[in-house]
């Protein structure tokens, strides 16, 4: 029972080699992004993470962070 489900009437071994292939690639891609994530965000938090607030109200203020801020409030 268990030999003919995994041969699959002759056609086992493509069937077993595309699902292999498909759980490598989104084992990769999943993979590659979540490493690129993590650089990101480190990225960001040793940029900002010491912005004090007096340094916060100053990028608030600026007319282009204004733009940035108000557009992603729509999101």
């Amino acid at each position: 029972m268990i030999i003919e489900t995994i041969n699959m009437n002759g056609y086992g071994l493509y069937v077993w080699s595309a699902f292999s292939f498909t759980l490598l690639s989104f084992l990769t891609l999943y993979v590659v992004i979540k490493i690129q994530y993590v650089k990101e965000k480190n990225k960001f938090l040793s940029k900002y993470e010491t912005l004090n607030d007096k340094k916060a109200k100053i990028a608030r203020s600026q007319t282009i962070n204004q733009e940035i801020l108000s557009s992603s409030q729509t999101i």
